[in-house]
């Protein structure tokens, strides 16, 4: 049975096509400044989903946690460090994709060393919550912009 429930939920259906998909983990995280600005980057030419901002971080490597991932990441396309005791989980993202399901969890971080710079010739963007939403994103980050907004 597909379709919606009494209580207006959707119903097991959806559910199978979803769990017959790859589930890809992806951390993210949203860089804060002190000014209450978040960092962005827009996807560069070649990528999937090209053209679009996201918040930094990227996929979780077998055997490796959320937080180590986007230590990592930071690392490797930002040229910062910060610690995992500097990452804040604050929400998550789950999104069926055509051909994979993302699962994103999104930490908030406030501390870093070093001054963000673009390592992979992503665009960086420093943007109030606010604005977010002027930005185009992914859909599976789309739902996080009124969060964001929210929260900060």
């Amino acid at each position: 049975m597909t379709g919606y429930d009494q209580t207006g939920c959707w119903a097991a259906g959806e559910l199978e096509t979803a769990a017959a998909k790859p589930i890809v983990l992806v951390a993210a995280v949203a860089l804060v400044d002190p000014d209450g600005r978040v960092l962005i980057a827009k996807r560069p030419p070649g990528k999937q989903m090209a053209g679009l901002w996201e918040f930094p971080g990227g996929k979780v490597h077998q055997g490796e946690t959320p937080e180590a991932a986007l230590i990592r990441e930071l690392h490797e396309e930002l040229g910062i460090d910060t610690r995992a005791s500097c990452l804040a989980p604050i929400a998550f993202a789950s999104h069926g994709y055509e051909d994979f399901h993302l699962l994103m969890p999104l930490f908030a971080c406030r501390v870093w060393q070093g001054t963000p710079s673009p390592k992979e010739g992503q665009e960086l963007a420093w943007v109030r919550p606010a604005r977010l939403a002027d930005y185009p994103m992914p859909p599976a980050d789309e739902p996080l912009i009124g969060l964001l907004r929210d929260l900060l």
